[in-house]
Order: structure tokens, then sequence, then C-alpha cells
């Protein structure tokens, strides 16, 4: 865990940027909000709001990140206004809550905007909680949060938009479906009864603090699509907790809430998120649980004993979306597995017929077709995806040996994949690379290869030529080509294993 933390990849130094500039947008909202005249309160809600924009709009283009982001007022500030005036009617104020629960993971189906403007819904509700919000306090907040949002925007969009020199980023959504059948109405339903029943474990355990549960709940259905991606998300939330209560106290008690060391701890805190979220969800919840015990001490509220309680609600919270998950319409891993599988293989096909085309000097290969750096990083995304659905079985706690050691082989063969295929598009891009009539029969190969792969019960074609057992190409191209077809060929085995024992289940 520690070394994936510290010593993962960090391909262009993404990571490293985007926690530096989280550090600087939230840092110039907070610091804005304190030369308007807003209070501590106002203050801290305005830089979670800045927070949230930096972390939670991920849209493809930087065009859509902006217009999401202009948006996010418009579902954040009438939950404001709910929350705060419900605060004295609880009845009301938890069926309100859960309602906003179950519309913000609703909304995902719309794409990363969906779920943009769900989480900060969500979140609005959360931090009126947190803060004890009136609504004579509203007009300050909305001011802080316009202030905190237009702050970070000019961060992320002006100062430092460090995106606009790569690619498109490549954001997979969720195959759809009608009814139940599509997965974001599954986990709304999901959501909201994980949610109530946090809930009522919340206010057993405070009925001061029982919204932690609640969050927690949320947070752990954030970005998972099975009950396995849940059920694993649910432990490290946990885990990060509770590793991040002790040394927590630690750093934050001795500091008796002094402003400016409590502020580069926040700032430590917040760069953590962004840099071991991509990584490490223990991590990110580690560097969440120290962020908050130091705004805690902020606020003047700070205790081990409401530290502690936080661990249980985050227990209380985890358990019920567990629960929820296994009993309330199940979304099993293996079938959100094998959808993420099957669409990373018809990418790498289109990744490689494009690479061919290329090569071969065809028409078809122009400024209106998507580029290899784009097929790429769609190619990434999706693996990413592969990834995060396969690790209930890859989990060093899992008990499932034989399925952990296939799944572990998938991944090793994907990633094989997706490493000749990047060496591909790498020759592909030298204007001075060779055309080879040899190309088009290798790639024709693979497609044969991915329809054997993704639709196993279709004829295959007749008349592709088989891999040479023993030949060595010297052409780079060819190379990768031929890499390529061994990788997709040896996955036939894993992919298509005895069906009453399938390769993806929990």
């Amino acid at each position: 865990m520690l070394k994936r933390m510290f010593v993962s990849p960090d391909p262009g130094r993404l990571r490293l940027r985007s926690g530096l500039r989280a550090v600087l947008g939230i840092g110039l909202a907070v610091v804005v909000c304190a030369l308007a005249g807003h209070s501590l309160v106002a203050a801290v809600t305005g830089g979670l709001a800045a927070l949230l924009a930096l972390f939670t709009v991920l849209d493809a283009t930087v065009r859509d990140q902006a217009i999401t982001t202009a948006l996010l007022p418009a579902a954040g500030f009438p939950v404001l206004a709910l929350a705060a005036g419900l605060h004295d009617h609880p009845l009301a104020r938890d069926a309100a809550f859960l309602a906003v629960m179950g519309l913000g993971v609703y909304a995902r189906r719309w794409g990363p905007r969906g779920h943009s403007l769900g989480m900060f819904a969500f979140m609005a509700f959360f931090t009126t909680q947190f803060l004890h919000t009136l609504p004579g306090q509203l007009p300050e907040l909305y001011s802080a949060v316009a202030l905190s949002l237009l702050a970070s925007s000019t961060v992320r969009f002006g100062l430092w938009c460090y995106e606009r020199r790569l690619p498109a980023a490549a954001v997979p959504t969720p195959a759809t479906g009608r009814g139940l059948a599509r997965v974001t109405t599954r986990q709304a339903i999901q959501a909201t009864v994980g949610g109530a029943l946090a809930l009522t474990a919340g206010l057993l355990l405070s009925e001061q603090r029982w919204y932690w549960a609640v969050g927690a709940t949320w947070w752990v259905f954030v970005n998972t699509a099975s009950r396995g991606e849940t059920l694993v998300r649910g432990f490290r939330r946990v885990l990060g907790t509770l590793i991040g209560i002790p040394i927590g106290l630690a750093v934050v008690v001795p500091l008796h809430g002094a402003a400016v060391p409590s502020a580069v701890v926040v700032a430590i805190g917040v760069f953590g998120i962004f840099y071991t979220a991509a990584v490490s969800y223990t991590w990110m919840v580690f560097s969440v649980t120290v962020m908050a015990g130091t705004l805690y001490g902020l606020l003047g509220v700070l205790d081990p004993a409401l530290l502690m309680l936080r661990l249980t609600e985050t227990g209380a919270g985890a358990l019920g979306a567990m629960l929820a998950v296994l009993l309330v319409l199940p979304v099993t891993t293996h079938a959100t597995t094998d959808a993420w599988i099957q669409r990373a293989l018809r990418c790498v096909h289109a990744c490689t017929a494009e690479a061919a085309a290329r090569l071969s000097g065809s028409t078809t290969a122009g400024p209106a077709t998507a580029g290899p750096a784009t097929r790429i990083a769609e190619l990434e995304a999706l693996l990413g995806r592969v990834r995060l659905s396969l690790a209930p079985l890859v989990h060093p706690l899992s008990p499932l040996r034989a399925r952990k050691a296939r799944a572990g082989q998938v991944l090793a063969l994907l990633n094989t994949c997706a490493r000749e295929v990047r060496g591909l598009a790498s020759v592909a891009a030298d204007p001075e690379a060779s055309h080879d009539a040899r190309l088009a029969a290798a790639c024709w190969r693979v497609e044969a290869s991915v329809e054997a792969l993704t639709a196993p019960d279709r004829p295959q074609r007749a008349g592709v030529p088989g891999i040479p057992p023993h030949q060595t190409v010297a052409e780079p191209a060819l190379a990768h080509l031929h890499g390529l077809e061994r990788a997709l060929a040896e996955l036939a085995a894993p992919l298509h294993s005895d069906p009453r024992a399938p390769l993806i289940g929990v």
C-alpha cells in the first residue's frame, strides 16, 4: 500500500500537478473569502466547494469542465437552502437527505456532468450538517461558494490549465440499459437503502454527528459499479479512517487550533487527496481524515472521542453500503467486468486498425479520425475500469485463489495488449515508417482474435493466416502486431473457461 502511494508511475507528472494546483486553487479561494470579510465557517464552506469543483469535475474537455463548474451552484444552492430550512425538523431533514442521495447517484446516468452535479448536491446537504448551518447564514455561504468557485476556476482554467496541452481525457461511461437493467438505477436504490441503514445506525451512535455514517455510505458508492467494487471500497474507507485518526491526533492536537500551522496541515491533506486518489483509495481517505481533524481543530471542537466517533460512524456507513449492495438488486462483478473487458478489447482493435491504416497510407486515417493519442487515452481509461472491477479478486484478502490467479492473468495480458498498442501507435506516428502490405493481414488477424473473444458464437472468417510460431520480425510495427496477436490468443483460456466457474464472481 505504501509502495502504491509513493512509487506508482505518474506519467507527465499529472498527479503531482493536480495536487499542487488544488492547493493553489483552494488556498486562493479561502484567501478571497477572508478578504471579503466572511466568517471562518463561510471560508470553510467555500474551501470545500472549491475542493469539490477541482476533484469531481472530470469532463472530457476543458470547455465541458468549465460548463459543469459553472452549473455547480445551480445544484448546490437549492440543496443548501433545503438543508438549512429543515435543520429543526429531523424527520423531514432525514427524508430529504436520502432523497438527495438517491437522486445524486441516479444522475450518474448522464455521464461525468451528472456525476459532478449529483456529488456537489449531496455534499451541499452534508456540509450544512457538518457546520450546523441555519437559514440566516445562507447569504454569506452563497457568497463564499460563488467566490471560491470563481477563484478555483481562475487557477484551473486560467493560470494553470495544463489540460489544454493534453489529448482530450477519455471518460468511459457504463453500458446503458432500461429500467432496473440500468446500473445507475440499481445503484440509486441501493444507495438510498444503504443511506437509510447508515442514518439509523448513525443516530443511535450520536444525535449530533450522525451524518458521518451517511457520508461514508455515499463515498463508498462513488465510482463503483458492482457489489465487489463496493465491498472493497468499504473496507478501504474504514482502513484509511483507522490509520488517519491516530496520526491526525498526533499532528493536530499539539497545534491547539493555531491558524497558520493548521492551514499548512490542511494544504498537505488537500495535496494528499489529489495525489493519491488515482492509485490508492485508502491513502486518499487517510488524507481526508487528517484534513477533517484539522478543520475540527480550527472550529474548536476537536477531541479524541470525536474522532473515535467518526471511525465508528464510518464503519456503520460502510456496513450499510455493503448490506445494500449484497441484498438489494445486486450488480454482479462478473457481469460488470465482462462488459468492461469487451469494451477494452474492441478499443484495442480500433487502435490497431487506425495505426495500421496510417502505416499503409490509407486516406481514412485523416484529420477526421480520433487519432492515436485519443484512442490510446480511451484504452487506458477502459483498462482503468477493468482494474477497478477486478479489484475484488486481486485484493490480498481475497479467498478465491484460483479466480484471483486467473484475474491476475487477464490483467497481465490486457496490460501487454496496451503496451503493444502504444508501441504500434508510436511507430505509426513516424512519417518515415515503411508501408508494408503484411500490416493488413496482421491487422485482420487481430480483428479476428478480438471477435473470437468478444463474440465467440459468431462464425469466424476463413482465410486469415495464423501466427508464425517462431518468426523473428524485424519491422517494429509487425513485431507489435504479432505480440498483440499472442496476447489476445492467450486471453481465450481465462475468458472462455468453464461457465460453472466464472472468472469473476463475488
